[in-house]
Order: structure tokens, then C-alpha cells, then sequence
């Protein structure tokens, strides 16, 4: 029986555990699982009991009392929670500059930390999609791929964290640990372009396109941001000079919506070699190497993929699309 299969099983027998009772399922392949799931079950814990079982994560329940989420990971049901360790919280008091005291002060801003580490269902690793969006319970977004057999998640804000602890089993669930807390992004499309080096030009383009605004709207949106070396080579392709595209609003903006995608996708996200239709109303596509081909069969590398963002995500590119 697959771990993930076992896992499940583990999930319905807790389940019926926690109403007084015990649901037998029939086996497969063997009585041992049965027999391992058995002795889990008399542990009889949800995810919050889960969680003050272990020393390390005191500080993440302390959290989760103070701003009365306790009853989220008590609820029966499935859910995850990627709970930080006690290093990584004081990690993040430092980062923030405030004592532990002052974060736990602002329950607001700790609430909807929390509930960015909270999912509504339960995720074990064996099942996560890497470099596909996550959704929590608070909104917004994060990722997680595997790197050397080690699960790393990318949080709002492109801060990585390693999952130190993982598939810890539940009453409700499952509980993983995190080397680092989590933060929703802060930034939306145009701010994180223009706070990216050697993007300049594309910034100007944005503006000069009168595209600020609407990459500003909560979207969601792809966009490919094309660095500064690959504009000065589209303009020799065009034959023009920077300051006659930027004066041209109406190319600005042809060729700047090729370069927006409605709808949010990281790079794994897009289907092989499948058309994907822009705001401009030409089509891209996105080949198994995770380059671009635009509609004049010209080749873009990703020089920075899954750049996450309040209203999407950006991949910095060596090519203008056309």
C-alpha cells in the first residue's frame, strides 16, 4: 500500500476515533498497516494537541491561543498546518526588529500570519504539486518544490523555508514543520518590477503603456518582464530608437500587453507547448525547458521565474515578446 494511501486510511480511522468509536477497513496487502494505524489512533490527538506535543513549536501555539484560532486546528474535518518553530518565530522577531511581546501585541498582523501557515484541507507531501500555487485559509499565495529529497516553500514575499517536519498525523489532519515563518506578499506587480535591477527600461514601458494601473488591480496576472539588455536588442530588431518607443504610446502598449497573462501562472503551471492567449490577444507558448515562443517563433529564456506578488506573479526575461 502507498504511504499517501495509508495515510488517508490513517485520517478516516482518526476520524472515527475521535467520535467514540473505530471504523475497520479492509487490508490491503497485509495486516501490518492496519496494526500501525491502530497504535497512531490511540494517540487521539488533533492538530492543535499535535502541535503542543512538541516542545519545538511552543511559541507557534502560544500564537495560535492569542488570536483564538485554536478552535480552526481543533475542528474536526481536514486541514494543515505548517506550524514554524520556536527558532524560526524568534527569527522573525529580529527580522521585524520587535521582541516577541510587541508581534504578539498587533494580533492582527499575527493573525493573518498565522492563517497564511493554515490550509482548509489536508496536504501531505507525497500529494503536493511542486511550483504550484498554494492557497491558505488567509488568502493569498505560496509554493513548494523539492530540492535533494527536501521540501522548500516560497512564501508571498520570496522568502524560502525548508519543511524540517513533515506529515505528522492528526485527528483533523496533518501537521509539517517550518524552518522560517511565512509572510503573505507585500508587493504588487509594478513595485516588484521596479525594485528588480536591470529592469528599467520595462518600468518605463509600463508607464509610458498607461499599464500601471491595471497592474496594480488585484488581477490575478503573469507577467513577463523583459530586462534592460533585452530591450536595447528589440529595439535594434525594430530599427527605432528608446526614446521613439517610449513616446509611442500605442506600441508601448501592443507590445507591453504580450506580455501579460490574465490569470496567475508559475512557470510549471503552463502547459508544454500549449498556446496561452495574452492581454494583447496574441498567443505564447511555454516549451518544456520553460522558455517562450512568442508568435514569431522567437525564443525567450526565464532568467528569474515565479517572482509571487499580491495580484500574481513575474518572470524576468531575456527577450521582448513580440
Amino acid at each position: 500500500m502507498s504511504n499517501l494511501l495509508k495515510r488517508r486510511r490513517q485520517l478516516i480511522t482518526y476520524g472515527a476515533a475521535a467520535l467514540g468509536g473505530a471504523i475497520l477497513l479492509p487490508g490491503c496487502g497485509g495486516g501490518s498497516d492496519d496494526e500501525t494505524i491502530g497504535t497512531q489512533v490511540d494517540q487521539r490527538k488533533n492538530i492543535m494537541n499535535l502541535a503542543e506535543s512538541k516542545s519545538e513549536l511552543s511559541i507557534f501555539v502560544e500564537a495560535v491561543n492569542a488570536c483564538g484560532l485554536r478552535e480552526t486546528l481543533e475542528a474536526s474535518g481536514s486541514n494543515t498546518a505548517f506550524a514554524p518553530t520556536n527558532d524560526a518565530f524568534n527569527a522573525l522577531f529580529g527580522e521585524m526588529g520587535k521582541s516577541k511581546d510587541q508581534v504578539f501585541a498587533d494580533k492582527a498582523t499575527l493573525t493573518v500570519i498565522l492563517r497564511f501557515h493554515i490550509l482548509g484541507k489536508a496536504q501531505f507531501t507525497e500529494a503536493i504539486v511542486e511550483g504550484h500555487a498554494i492557497e491558505p485559509i488567509g488568502g493569498g499565495f505560496f509554493k513548494i518544490d523539492k530540492e535533494n529529497n527536501v521540501f522548500k516553500a516560497t512564501d508571498g514575499r520570496n522568502r524560502v523555508c525548508t519543511l524540517v517536519g513533515t506529515d505528522s498525523v492528526a485527528l483533523n489532519g496533518v501537521l509539517h514543520s517550518l524552518d522560517r515563518v511565512m509572510l503573505p506578499a507585500d508587493k504588487d506587480i509594478v513595485v516588484t518590477c521596479d525594485e528588480t535591477p536591470q529592469v528599467d527600461v520595462c518600468v518605463q514601458a509600463i508607464a509610458a503603456a498607461g499599464l500601471t494601473e491595471t497592474l496594480k488591480q488585484p488581477g490575478p496576472f503573469t507577467f513577463f518582464c523583459p530586462t534592460d539588455a533585452a530591450f536595447t536588442a528589440v529595439l535594434v530588431e525594430l530599427n527605432i530608437t528608446l526614446q521613439v518607443f517610449l513616446a509611442d504610446a500605442a506600441l508601448c502598449r501592443r507590445i507591453m500587453t504580450c506580455h501579460m497573462v490574465p490569470s496567475r501562472k508559475f512557470k510549471k503551471e503552463f502547459q508544454t507547448d500549449t498556446a496561452v492567449a495574452t492581454v494583447q490577444g496574441a498567443t505564447i507558448k511555454v516549451n518544456a525547458s520553460f522558455q517562450v515562443i512568442d508568435s514569431r517563433n522567437r525564443v525567450c529564456n526565464l532568467t528569474r521565474a515565479d517572482v509571487l506578488n499580491t495580484n500574481g506573479v513575474v518572470h524576468v526575461c531575456d527577450k521582448v515578446v513580440l
